[in-house]
Protein backbone atom coordinates (compact mmCIF):
# COMPACT_ATOMS: atom_id res chain seq x y z
CA UNK A 1 0.00 0.00 0.00
CA UNK A 2 1.07 3.58 -0.58
CA UNK A 3 1.74 5.86 2.39
CA UNK A 4 0.17 9.37 2.50
CA UNK A 5 1.51 11.51 5.60
CA UNK A 6 0.66 15.18 6.75
CA UNK A 7 2.60 17.99 5.29
CA UNK A 8 2.78 18.88 9.10
CA UNK A 9 4.64 15.29 10.04
CA UNK A 10 7.07 16.15 7.09
CA UNK A 11 8.14 19.16 8.18
CA UNK A 12 8.49 18.22 11.76
CA UNK A 13 10.80 14.92 10.37
CA UNK A 14 12.58 16.58 8.57
CA UNK A 15 13.52 19.25 11.27
CA UNK A 16 14.47 16.25 13.46
CA UNK A 17 16.80 14.80 10.55
CA UNK A 18 19.80 17.41 10.48
CA UNK A 19 21.34 16.98 6.75
CA UNK A 20 24.96 16.86 7.43
CA UNK A 21 24.23 14.23 9.94
CA UNK A 22 22.19 12.30 7.65
CA UNK A 23 24.52 12.38 4.65
CA UNK A 24 27.42 12.15 7.04
CA UNK A 25 26.54 8.23 8.15
CA UNK A 26 26.73 7.80 4.30
CA UNK A 27 30.18 9.17 3.42
CA UNK A 28 33.10 11.45 4.65
CA UNK A 29 32.40 14.79 4.93
CA UNK A 30 34.84 17.58 5.66
CA UNK A 31 34.44 21.06 6.17
CA UNK A 32 34.90 23.69 2.99
CA UNK A 33 34.33 27.50 4.44
CA UNK A 34 30.48 27.26 5.81
CA UNK A 35 29.92 24.14 3.79
CA UNK A 36 30.31 19.89 4.20
CA UNK A 37 31.86 18.48 1.45
CA UNK A 38 32.55 15.03 0.09
CA UNK A 39 33.01 12.09 -2.66
CA UNK A 40 29.20 12.32 -3.86
CA UNK A 41 27.70 8.62 -3.70
CA UNK A 42 25.51 8.77 -6.93
CA UNK A 43 28.51 8.81 -10.08
CA UNK A 44 31.54 7.50 -9.85
CA UNK A 45 33.39 10.64 -8.00
CA UNK A 46 37.22 10.87 -7.77
CA UNK A 47 37.11 14.07 -6.01
CA UNK A 48 34.96 15.76 -4.03
CA UNK A 49 31.90 17.21 -5.74
CA UNK A 50 29.24 16.84 -3.15
CA UNK A 51 28.11 20.14 -1.25
CA UNK A 52 26.05 19.84 1.98
CA UNK A 53 24.79 23.37 3.54
CA UNK A 54 23.99 22.65 7.16
CA UNK A 55 22.14 26.60 6.91
CA UNK A 56 19.74 25.90 4.25
CA UNK A 57 20.01 22.16 4.99
CA UNK A 58 20.24 21.19 0.97
CA UNK A 59 22.76 18.76 -0.77
CA UNK A 60 24.22 19.83 -4.51
CA UNK A 61 26.45 17.35 -6.49
CA UNK A 62 28.53 20.32 -8.98
CA UNK A 63 29.31 16.88 -11.32
CA UNK A 64 26.47 14.69 -11.72
CA UNK A 65 23.89 17.22 -10.35
CA UNK A 66 22.16 15.83 -8.05
CA UNK A 67 20.24 17.85 -5.18
CA UNK A 68 17.22 18.20 -2.91
CA UNK A 69 17.00 17.93 1.04
CA UNK A 70 17.24 15.02 3.59
CA UNK A 71 14.45 13.12 1.96
CA UNK A 72 15.87 12.75 -1.21
CA UNK A 73 19.47 12.47 -0.88
CA UNK A 74 18.09 9.24 1.55
CA UNK A 75 15.96 8.71 -1.34
CA UNK A 76 18.71 8.27 -3.98
CA UNK A 77 21.08 6.97 -1.51
CA UNK A 78 18.68 3.89 -0.47
CA UNK A 79 16.28 3.36 -3.26
CA UNK A 80 13.13 4.11 -1.53
CA UNK A 81 9.71 6.20 -2.07
CA UNK A 82 9.07 9.74 -0.80
CA UNK A 83 6.86 8.04 1.56
CA UNK A 84 9.70 5.31 2.28
CA UNK A 85 12.04 7.63 3.06
CA UNK A 86 9.87 9.91 5.44
CA UNK A 87 8.83 6.86 7.71
CA UNK A 88 12.83 5.69 7.49
CA UNK A 89 13.37 9.20 9.02
CA UNK A 90 10.77 8.92 11.20
CA UNK A 91 12.35 5.44 12.79
CA UNK A 92 15.84 7.18 12.81
CA UNK A 93 14.52 10.29 14.95
CA UNK A 94 12.10 8.22 17.00
CA UNK A 95 9.22 9.96 15.85
CA UNK A 96 5.89 7.98 15.76
CA UNK A 97 3.39 8.82 12.86
CA UNK A 98 0.67 7.45 11.43
CA UNK A 99 0.20 7.82 7.62
CA UNK A 100 -3.21 7.15 4.98
CA UNK A 101 -2.91 4.22 3.13
CA UNK A 102 -3.64 4.32 -0.52
CA UNK A 103 -4.25 1.59 -3.04
CA UNK A 104 -0.97 0.39 -4.63
CA UNK A 105 -0.18 1.03 -8.36
CA UNK A 106 0.00 -1.93 -10.51
CA UNK A 107 4.01 -1.66 -10.59
CA UNK A 108 3.97 -1.72 -6.75
CA UNK A 109 1.70 -4.15 -5.99
CA UNK A 110 4.40 -7.09 -5.44
CA UNK A 111 6.95 -4.63 -3.84
CA UNK A 112 8.46 -4.98 -0.46
CA UNK A 113 8.61 -1.85 1.55
CA UNK A 114 12.40 -1.75 2.70
CA UNK A 115 10.87 -0.12 5.93
CA UNK A 116 9.15 -2.87 6.53
CA UNK A 117 11.87 -5.43 5.78
CA UNK A 118 14.24 -3.22 7.94
CA UNK A 119 11.45 -4.19 10.88
CA UNK A 120 11.03 -7.74 10.24
CA UNK A 121 15.33 -7.74 10.43
CA UNK A 122 15.30 -6.00 13.61
CA UNK A 123 13.04 -8.94 14.94
CA UNK A 124 14.59 -11.20 14.24
CA UNK A 125 17.99 -9.92 15.37
CA UNK A 126 16.23 -9.87 18.96
CA UNK A 127 14.78 -13.41 18.76
CA UNK A 128 18.17 -14.51 17.90
CA UNK A 129 19.93 -12.63 20.90
CA UNK A 130 17.20 -14.02 23.09
CA UNK A 131 17.49 -17.65 21.77
CA UNK A 132 21.33 -17.18 22.92
CA UNK A 133 20.52 -16.79 26.71
CA UNK A 134 18.51 -19.68 26.70
CA UNK A 135 20.24 -23.06 28.40
CA UNK A 136 19.60 -24.43 25.14
CA UNK A 137 22.19 -22.43 23.73
CA UNK A 138 25.04 -23.07 26.69
CA UNK A 139 27.12 -24.94 23.95
CA UNK A 140 27.08 -21.48 21.88
CA UNK A 141 28.00 -19.25 24.70
CA UNK A 142 30.93 -21.87 25.40
CA UNK A 143 32.25 -21.76 21.84
CA UNK A 144 32.19 -17.81 21.81
CA UNK A 145 33.95 -17.84 25.43
CA UNK A 146 36.53 -20.31 23.77
CA UNK A 147 37.00 -18.02 20.86
CA UNK A 148 37.46 -15.38 23.12
CA UNK A 149 34.80 -13.00 21.93
CA UNK A 150 33.82 -10.94 25.88
CA UNK A 151 30.29 -10.69 26.66
CA UNK A 152 30.10 -6.97 26.03
CA UNK A 153 31.14 -7.81 22.13
CA UNK A 154 27.98 -10.38 22.42
CA UNK A 155 25.73 -7.47 23.44
CA UNK A 156 27.68 -4.94 20.90
CA UNK A 157 27.88 -7.10 18.03
CA UNK A 158 24.52 -8.53 18.64
CA UNK A 159 25.33 -11.71 17.97
CA UNK A 160 22.76 -15.03 18.47
CA UNK A 161 21.89 -18.54 18.00
CA UNK A 162 19.49 -19.69 15.24
CA UNK A 163 17.73 -22.49 17.13
CA UNK A 164 17.81 -26.33 16.22
CA UNK A 165 14.53 -27.03 15.99
CA UNK A 166 14.13 -25.76 12.63
CA UNK A 167 10.77 -24.22 12.98
CA UNK A 168 11.36 -21.77 15.59
CA UNK A 169 11.83 -18.65 14.47
CA UNK A 170 8.57 -18.94 11.90
CA UNK A 171 6.50 -19.93 14.75
CA UNK A 172 7.43 -16.92 16.43
CA UNK A 173 6.76 -15.22 13.86
CA UNK A 174 3.50 -16.67 13.23
CA UNK A 175 2.47 -15.76 17.28
CA UNK A 176 4.07 -12.01 16.61
CA UNK A 177 2.02 -11.63 13.51
CA UNK A 178 4.40 -11.26 10.90
CA UNK A 179 3.51 -11.55 7.50
CA UNK A 180 4.65 -14.32 5.97
CA UNK A 181 5.60 -12.64 2.76
CA UNK A 182 7.83 -10.53 5.08
CA UNK A 183 9.76 -13.62 6.59
CA UNK A 184 10.59 -14.83 3.35
CA UNK A 185 11.49 -11.77 1.63
CA UNK A 186 13.96 -11.50 4.14
CA UNK A 187 15.30 -14.61 3.66
CA UNK A 188 14.45 -16.00 6.95
CA UNK A 189 12.19 -18.15 6.17
CA UNK A 190 11.68 -20.62 3.36
CA UNK A 191 8.86 -22.93 2.48
CA UNK A 192 9.64 -26.12 1.72
CA UNK A 193 6.88 -29.25 0.82
CA UNK A 194 3.86 -27.31 2.14
CA UNK A 195 5.62 -25.91 5.42
CA UNK A 196 6.72 -22.55 6.29
CA UNK A 197 10.86 -23.47 8.08
CA UNK A 198 13.90 -21.14 9.00
CA UNK A 199 16.39 -20.35 7.04
CA UNK A 200 18.93 -20.55 9.69
CA UNK A 201 19.12 -23.63 11.80
CA UNK A 202 21.28 -24.39 14.47
CA UNK A 203 23.79 -21.74 13.55
CA UNK A 204 25.63 -18.92 15.61
CA UNK A 205 24.43 -15.71 14.47
CA UNK A 206 25.98 -12.50 13.33
CA UNK A 207 23.48 -9.58 12.92
CA UNK A 208 24.64 -7.37 9.31
CA UNK A 209 24.08 -3.37 9.93
CA UNK A 210 24.07 -0.62 7.72
CA UNK A 211 26.37 2.33 8.09
CA UNK A 212 23.54 3.62 9.86
CA UNK A 213 23.11 0.98 12.47
CA UNK A 214 19.68 -0.44 10.69
CA UNK A 215 19.94 -4.57 10.60
CA UNK A 216 20.04 -5.41 6.36
CA UNK A 217 20.84 -9.23 6.87
CA UNK A 218 22.47 -11.93 9.08
CA UNK A 219 24.87 -14.13 8.56
CA UNK A 220 25.21 -17.99 10.48
CA UNK A 221 27.93 -20.39 11.00
CA UNK A 222 27.40 -24.02 11.28
CA UNK A 223 27.42 -25.39 14.86
CA UNK A 224 27.04 -29.05 13.62
CA UNK A 225 28.91 -29.45 10.92
CA UNK A 226 25.86 -29.81 8.29
CA UNK A 227 25.31 -27.60 5.27
CA UNK A 228 28.15 -24.89 4.38
CA UNK A 229 30.23 -23.43 6.92
CA UNK A 230 28.79 -19.93 6.22
CA UNK A 231 25.69 -18.96 4.83
CA UNK A 232 24.48 -15.00 4.80
CA UNK A 233 20.96 -13.98 4.03
CA UNK A 234 20.05 -13.67 0.44
CA UNK A 235 20.31 -10.40 -1.89
CA UNK A 236 16.95 -7.98 -0.81
CA UNK A 237 15.92 -4.52 -1.39
CA UNK A 238 18.68 -3.65 1.60
CA UNK A 239 21.16 -6.74 1.38
CA UNK A 240 23.76 -7.24 -1.10
CA UNK A 241 26.89 -9.21 0.24
CA UNK A 242 28.66 -7.59 -2.83
CA UNK A 243 28.10 -4.07 -1.05
CA UNK A 244 28.26 -4.47 2.29
CA UNK A 245 31.01 -4.71 4.46
CA UNK A 246 30.73 -6.00 7.87
CA UNK A 247 31.63 -3.57 10.91
CA UNK A 248 30.92 -0.31 9.11
CA UNK A 249 28.70 1.21 11.17
CA UNK A 250 30.55 0.69 14.35
CA UNK A 251 33.97 1.84 12.24
CA UNK A 252 32.99 4.54 10.41
CA UNK A 253 33.88 7.22 13.19
CA UNK A 254 37.22 5.72 13.53
CA UNK A 255 37.63 5.21 9.77
CA UNK A 256 37.09 9.01 9.20
CA UNK A 257 38.85 10.19 11.96
CA UNK A 258 42.44 8.18 11.48
CA UNK A 259 41.71 8.20 7.15
CA UNK A 260 42.72 4.41 7.33
CA UNK A 261 40.21 0.96 6.81
CA UNK A 262 41.55 -2.65 7.68
CA UNK A 263 40.50 -5.43 5.71
CA UNK A 264 39.85 -8.66 7.00
CA UNK A 265 37.86 -11.89 5.86
CA UNK A 266 35.89 -12.53 9.22
CA UNK A 267 33.67 -11.63 11.54
CA UNK A 268 35.27 -12.90 14.82
CA UNK A 269 38.13 -11.26 13.05
CA UNK A 270 36.70 -8.00 13.14
CA UNK A 271 34.52 -8.67 16.70
CA UNK A 272 38.35 -9.40 17.96
CA UNK A 273 40.20 -6.13 16.43
CA UNK A 274 37.60 -4.02 18.04
CA UNK A 275 37.98 -5.48 21.38
CA UNK A 276 42.33 -5.15 21.28
CA UNK A 277 41.08 -1.50 20.40
CA UNK A 278 41.27 -1.98 16.07
CA UNK A 279 38.16 -0.05 15.77
CA UNK A 280 38.74 0.59 11.90
CA UNK A 281 38.10 -2.65 10.72
CA UNK A 282 35.81 -4.33 8.59
CA UNK A 283 35.29 -7.87 6.79
CA UNK A 284 33.60 -8.60 3.63
CA UNK A 285 30.81 -11.00 3.96
CA UNK A 286 32.17 -14.43 2.15
CA UNK A 287 33.28 -12.34 -1.13
CA UNK A 288 36.71 -10.64 -2.19
CA UNK A 289 36.58 -7.38 -2.08
CA UNK A 290 34.18 -6.51 -4.73
CA UNK A 291 34.33 -2.89 -6.97
CA UNK A 292 31.51 -1.77 -4.83
CA UNK A 293 33.42 -1.99 -1.47
CA UNK A 294 36.01 0.23 -2.46
CA UNK A 295 33.80 3.04 -4.17
CA UNK A 296 31.82 2.68 -0.39
CA UNK A 297 34.96 2.61 1.64
CA UNK A 298 36.48 5.52 -0.51
CA UNK A 299 33.64 7.48 0.84
CA UNK A 300 35.05 7.13 4.15
CA UNK A 301 39.05 6.44 4.11
CA UNK A 302 41.68 7.51 2.28
CA UNK A 303 43.78 4.66 2.15
CA UNK A 304 42.92 0.65 2.78
CA UNK A 305 45.12 -2.11 4.41
CA UNK A 306 44.20 -5.25 3.67
CA UNK A 307 45.13 -8.17 5.12
CA UNK A 308 45.05 -11.67 3.36
CA UNK A 309 45.76 -15.33 3.96
CA UNK A 310 49.58 -16.17 3.64
CA UNK A 311 48.64 -19.33 1.17
CA UNK A 312 48.13 -19.27 -2.56
CA UNK A 313 44.31 -18.45 -2.80
CA UNK A 314 44.70 -15.26 0.22
CA UNK A 315 47.10 -14.07 -2.24
CA UNK A 316 45.70 -13.83 -5.63
CA UNK A 317 42.32 -12.46 -3.45
CA UNK A 318 44.74 -9.74 -2.17
CA UNK A 319 45.92 -8.95 -6.06
CA UNK A 320 42.12 -8.77 -7.12
CA UNK A 321 41.77 -6.12 -4.54
CA UNK A 322 44.61 -4.10 -5.53
CA UNK A 323 43.55 -4.11 -8.64
CA UNK A 324 40.32 -2.68 -7.94
CA UNK A 325 41.29 -0.18 -5.48
CA UNK A 326 44.04 1.21 -8.16
CA UNK A 327 41.11 2.01 -9.96
CA UNK A 328 39.19 3.77 -7.86
CA UNK A 329 42.24 6.32 -7.00
CA UNK A 330 42.71 5.16 -3.20
CA UNK A 331 46.43 4.41 -1.53
CA UNK A 332 46.28 0.51 -0.62
CA UNK A 333 48.73 -1.44 1.24
CA UNK A 334 48.99 -5.22 1.80
CA UNK A 335 49.85 -7.33 5.17
CA UNK A 336 49.23 -11.31 5.86
CA UNK A 337 49.36 -12.71 9.19
CA UNK A 338 52.61 -15.40 10.38
CA UNK A 339 52.05 -19.03 10.44
CA UNK A 340 48.54 -18.93 8.57
CA UNK A 341 46.71 -17.67 11.04
CA UNK A 342 43.60 -15.69 10.78
CA UNK A 343 43.72 -11.90 12.77
CA UNK A 344 41.63 -13.27 15.31
CA UNK A 345 43.98 -16.27 16.30
CA UNK A 346 46.57 -14.22 15.74
CA UNK A 347 45.06 -11.15 18.14
CA UNK A 348 44.47 -13.70 21.10
CA UNK A 349 47.83 -15.32 20.80
CA UNK A 350 50.46 -12.53 20.21
CA UNK A 351 48.50 -9.34 21.36
CA UNK A 352 47.73 -6.07 20.51
CA UNK A 353 51.54 -4.73 19.70
CA UNK A 354 52.46 -7.76 17.40
CA UNK A 355 49.31 -7.06 15.54
CA UNK A 356 49.87 -3.20 15.17
CA UNK A 357 53.47 -4.08 14.08
CA UNK A 358 52.29 -6.05 11.17
CA UNK A 359 49.54 -2.92 10.20
CA UNK A 360 53.18 -0.83 10.39
CA UNK A 361 54.66 -2.90 7.81
CA UNK A 362 52.13 -3.40 5.80
CA UNK A 363 53.95 -2.98 2.00
CA UNK A 364 52.81 -0.10 -1.15
CA UNK A 365 50.71 -2.23 -3.66
CA UNK A 366 53.65 -1.96 -6.33
CA UNK A 367 55.91 -3.35 -4.02
CA UNK A 368 53.59 -6.38 -3.50
CA UNK A 369 53.02 -6.43 -7.43
CA UNK A 370 56.92 -6.26 -7.79
CA UNK A 371 57.27 -9.19 -5.00
CA UNK A 372 54.56 -10.87 -6.63
CA UNK A 373 56.54 -10.56 -10.29
CA UNK A 374 59.80 -11.57 -9.29
CA UNK A 375 58.01 -14.68 -7.39
CA UNK A 376 56.24 -15.67 -10.57
CA UNK A 377 59.85 -15.36 -12.34
CA UNK A 378 61.46 -18.09 -10.13
CA UNK A 379 57.91 -20.07 -10.26
CA UNK A 380 57.51 -20.36 -13.86
CA UNK A 381 60.40 -20.09 -16.04
CA UNK A 382 58.47 -20.65 -19.34
CA UNK A 383 58.04 -17.81 -21.70
CA UNK A 384 54.22 -18.43 -21.78
CA UNK A 385 54.04 -18.15 -17.81
CA UNK A 386 56.61 -14.92 -17.96
CA UNK A 387 54.84 -13.04 -20.58
CA UNK A 388 51.57 -13.32 -18.73
CA UNK A 389 53.14 -11.94 -15.31
CA UNK A 390 54.69 -9.00 -17.24
CA UNK A 391 51.67 -8.29 -18.68
CA UNK A 392 49.86 -8.46 -15.50
CA UNK A 393 52.14 -5.86 -13.99
CA UNK A 394 52.14 -3.81 -16.77
CA UNK A 395 48.53 -3.48 -16.67
CA UNK A 396 48.47 -2.90 -12.68
CA UNK A 397 51.00 0.48 -14.02
CA UNK A 398 48.48 1.27 -16.22
CA UNK A 399 45.18 1.17 -14.12
CA UNK A 400 47.41 3.10 -11.28
CA UNK A 401 48.27 6.05 -13.71
CA UNK A 402 45.06 6.22 -15.49
CA UNK A 403 43.41 6.70 -11.89
CA UNK A 404 46.27 9.29 -10.70
CA UNK A 405 48.07 6.48 -8.39
CA UNK A 406 51.32 7.29 -9.63
CA UNK A 407 53.21 10.37 -11.40
CA UNK A 408 55.62 10.22 -13.95
CA UNK A 409 58.74 9.80 -11.50
CA UNK A 410 57.76 6.42 -9.96
CA UNK A 411 56.54 4.97 -13.79
CA UNK A 412 59.88 5.96 -14.85
CA UNK A 413 61.55 4.00 -11.99
CA UNK A 414 59.42 0.72 -11.92
CA UNK A 415 59.71 0.63 -15.63
CA UNK A 416 63.89 1.22 -15.47
CA UNK A 417 63.59 -1.69 -12.95
CA UNK A 418 61.08 -4.12 -15.06
CA UNK A 419 63.42 -3.96 -18.49
CA UNK A 420 66.59 -4.58 -16.13
CA UNK A 421 65.00 -8.02 -14.96
CA UNK A 422 63.26 -8.75 -18.41
CA UNK A 423 65.83 -7.68 -20.82
CA UNK A 424 63.38 -5.62 -22.67
CA UNK A 425 64.12 -2.11 -23.41
CA UNK A 426 62.48 1.08 -21.31
CA UNK A 427 60.92 2.28 -24.49
CA UNK A 428 59.23 -0.81 -25.44
CA UNK A 429 57.71 -1.22 -22.35
CA UNK A 430 56.65 2.51 -22.21
CA UNK A 431 55.27 1.87 -25.95
CA UNK A 432 53.26 -1.02 -24.57
CA UNK A 433 51.71 0.74 -21.34
CA UNK A 434 51.00 3.89 -23.39
CA UNK A 435 48.67 1.33 -25.52
CA UNK A 436 47.02 0.20 -22.79
CA UNK A 437 46.47 3.64 -21.02
CA UNK A 438 44.51 4.92 -24.36
CA UNK A 439 42.40 1.62 -24.48
CA UNK A 440 41.61 2.84 -21.05
CA UNK A 441 40.63 6.02 -21.77
CA UNK A 442 38.38 5.35 -24.53
CA UNK A 443 36.47 3.18 -22.01
CA UNK A 444 36.62 5.88 -19.30
CA UNK A 445 35.25 8.30 -21.92
CA UNK A 446 32.24 5.81 -22.79
CA UNK A 447 31.44 5.60 -19.32
CA UNK A 448 31.58 9.12 -18.67
CA UNK A 449 28.74 9.23 -21.75
CA UNK A 450 26.77 6.59 -19.94
CA UNK A 451 26.70 8.46 -16.41
CA UNK A 452 23.20 9.16 -14.94
CA UNK A 453 23.22 12.83 -14.92
CA UNK A 454 20.64 14.31 -13.33
CA UNK A 455 19.62 16.68 -16.05
CA UNK A 456 16.31 18.41 -16.99
CA UNK A 457 14.34 20.10 -19.99
CA UNK A 458 14.36 23.49 -18.97
CA UNK A 459 13.12 24.85 -22.18
CA UNK A 460 14.82 27.43 -24.83
CA UNK A 461 14.06 31.09 -25.57
CA UNK A 462 13.27 34.23 -24.22
CA UNK A 463 10.39 32.58 -22.18
CA UNK A 464 11.96 29.66 -20.55
CA UNK A 465 14.37 31.88 -19.27
CA UNK A 466 11.88 34.54 -18.11
CA UNK A 467 10.45 31.41 -16.34
CA UNK A 468 13.81 30.18 -14.58
CA UNK A 469 14.32 33.78 -13.94
CA UNK A 470 11.21 33.87 -12.33
CA UNK A 471 12.02 30.42 -9.58
CA UNK A 472 15.33 31.49 -9.36
CA UNK A 473 14.54 34.69 -7.46
CA UNK A 474 11.72 33.57 -5.63
CA UNK A 475 14.27 30.58 -4.09
CA UNK A 476 16.60 33.62 -3.23
CA UNK A 477 13.87 36.14 -2.13
CA UNK A 478 11.05 34.72 -1.29
CA UNK A 479 9.39 38.21 0.11
CA UNK A 480 8.59 38.72 -3.52
CA UNK A 481 6.38 36.47 -4.27
CA UNK A 482 3.29 38.80 -3.09
CA UNK A 483 4.48 40.76 -6.48
CA UNK A 484 4.40 37.38 -8.56
CA UNK A 485 1.38 36.29 -7.05
CA UNK A 486 -0.32 38.69 -8.70
CA UNK A 487 0.82 38.89 -12.19
CA UNK A 488 1.53 34.88 -12.56
CA UNK A 489 0.14 31.49 -11.77
CA UNK A 490 2.05 27.92 -12.02
CA UNK A 491 -0.20 27.31 -15.31
CA UNK A 492 1.66 29.58 -16.77
CA UNK A 493 4.73 28.06 -17.19
CA UNK A 494 4.45 26.25 -20.17
CA UNK A 495 8.63 24.44 -19.99
CA UNK A 496 6.63 20.70 -18.00
CA UNK A 497 10.04 20.73 -15.59
CA UNK A 498 9.23 24.31 -14.36
CA UNK A 499 5.70 24.38 -14.15
CA UNK A 500 5.68 21.43 -11.38
CA UNK A 501 9.02 23.71 -9.70
CA UNK A 502 6.68 26.65 -9.71
CA UNK A 503 3.45 24.47 -8.30
CA UNK A 504 5.70 23.79 -5.44
CA UNK A 505 7.40 27.07 -4.93
CA UNK A 506 4.05 28.93 -5.22
CA UNK A 507 2.30 26.36 -2.64
CA UNK A 508 4.89 26.88 -0.02
CA UNK A 509 5.11 30.76 -0.65
CA UNK A 510 1.27 31.06 0.00
CA UNK A 511 1.07 29.34 3.47
CA UNK A 512 4.88 31.46 4.21
CA UNK A 513 5.94 34.19 2.27
CA UNK A 514 9.39 33.24 4.12
CA UNK A 515 9.88 29.92 3.24
CA UNK A 516 13.38 28.40 3.07
CA UNK A 517 14.22 25.68 -0.02
CA UNK A 518 14.13 23.35 2.20
CA UNK A 519 10.31 23.54 2.86
CA UNK A 520 9.90 23.71 -0.46
CA UNK A 521 11.87 20.19 -1.19
CA UNK A 522 9.87 18.60 1.20
CA UNK A 523 6.88 19.00 -1.04
CA UNK A 524 8.58 17.48 -3.49
CA UNK A 525 8.31 13.89 -3.82
CA UNK A 526 10.14 13.10 -6.86
CA UNK A 527 14.23 13.60 -7.08
CA UNK A 528 14.67 14.94 -10.38
CA UNK A 529 12.42 17.81 -9.46
CA UNK A 530 14.19 18.43 -6.47
CA UNK A 531 17.43 18.24 -8.42
CA UNK A 532 15.99 21.02 -10.63
CA UNK A 533 14.75 23.11 -7.95
CA UNK A 534 18.20 22.80 -6.38
CA UNK A 535 20.03 23.71 -9.36
CA UNK A 536 17.79 27.12 -9.89
CA UNK A 537 18.15 28.16 -6.93
CA UNK A 538 22.13 28.25 -6.99
CA UNK A 539 21.86 29.96 -10.33
CA UNK A 540 19.90 32.23 -8.86
CA UNK A 541 21.79 32.95 -6.00
CA UNK A 542 24.91 33.78 -8.08
CA UNK A 543 23.17 36.57 -9.40
CA UNK A 544 22.23 40.21 -7.93
CA UNK A 545 19.57 42.73 -8.83
CA UNK A 546 16.33 40.80 -7.83
CA UNK A 547 13.67 43.53 -8.51
CA UNK A 548 14.72 44.62 -11.35
CA UNK A 549 15.17 41.05 -12.94
CA UNK A 550 11.85 40.22 -11.37
CA UNK A 551 10.40 43.01 -12.92
CA UNK A 552 12.00 41.76 -16.79
CA UNK A 553 10.80 37.99 -16.54
CA UNK A 554 7.12 39.56 -15.25
CA UNK A 555 6.82 41.68 -18.48
CA UNK A 556 8.40 38.80 -20.86
CA UNK A 557 5.02 37.16 -19.31
CA UNK A 558 2.71 40.05 -20.09
CA UNK A 559 3.99 39.70 -23.39
CA UNK A 560 3.75 36.37 -23.78
CA UNK A 561 0.02 35.73 -22.28
CA UNK A 562 -1.95 34.78 -25.53
CA UNK A 563 -5.16 37.27 -24.59
CA UNK A 564 -2.50 40.14 -24.93
CA UNK A 565 -1.99 38.98 -28.59
CA UNK A 566 -4.08 41.50 -29.94
CA UNK A 567 -3.71 44.33 -27.45
CA UNK A 568 -0.81 47.02 -26.61
CA UNK A 569 1.48 45.30 -24.18
CA UNK A 570 4.53 46.82 -21.99
CA UNK A 571 7.37 47.28 -24.20
CA UNK A 572 10.86 45.61 -22.92
CA UNK A 573 13.68 47.32 -24.83
CA UNK A 574 16.04 45.23 -26.95
CA UNK A 575 18.65 46.11 -24.28
CA UNK A 576 16.28 44.29 -21.23
CA UNK A 577 15.26 41.14 -23.62
CA UNK A 578 19.60 40.79 -23.94
CA UNK A 579 19.96 41.79 -19.96
CA UNK A 580 17.30 39.11 -19.76
CA UNK A 581 18.67 36.32 -21.71
CA UNK A 582 22.49 36.80 -20.40
CA UNK A 583 21.48 36.38 -16.80
CA UNK A 584 19.28 33.52 -17.72
CA UNK A 585 22.71 32.05 -18.92
CA UNK A 586 24.89 33.69 -16.42
CA UNK A 587 27.22 31.65 -14.16
CA UNK A 588 30.07 31.76 -11.93
CA UNK A 589 32.40 28.74 -12.30
CA UNK A 590 34.78 29.92 -9.79
CA UNK A 591 31.85 29.63 -7.38
CA UNK A 592 31.54 26.34 -6.37
CA UNK A 593 29.59 26.10 -3.07
CA UNK A 594 26.05 26.93 -1.78
CA UNK A 595 26.90 29.55 0.62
Amino acid sequence: MALIFDQAAISRIQQASDIVEVVGEHLNLVKKGREMVGLCPFHEDHRPSLYVNPTKQIFKCFACGAGGDVFKFLQMRENLSFPQAVERLAQRAGIQIEPRKTAPSADQADDVNPNDLARVNAWADKFFQKNLHDEKARHVADYLSDRGITSESIELWHIGFAPANGAELAAAAKRSRIDEQLLTAAGLAVRQAGALTDKFVNRLMFTITDVTGRVIGFGGRTLDGLGAKYVNSPTTVLFDKSNCLYGLGQARHAIGSSGCVVVVEGYTDVIIAHQFGFNNVVATLGTSLTEGHARMLKRYAKSITVIFDSDTAGIAAANRALELCLAQQIDIKVASVPQGKDPCDFLLAAGADAFAQILSQAVDVFEFKWERLLGSFDADRTIAGRKAAVNEFIQSIATAMQSGNIGAIERGIIINRLAGIIGIDAASINAQLNRRLRAARRTEAYNLKNQKVFKADLGQGLFAAAQREIIEILLNEPALFEIVQRKVKPQDFDVPALRQAARALFDTLADNHQAPIAHVLACVEEPELSSVIVSLQQAGQEKDNFQKRLDDALAAFARHRPDNANQPTPKLQKVDIRRLAERAQKGNPHTLGMT
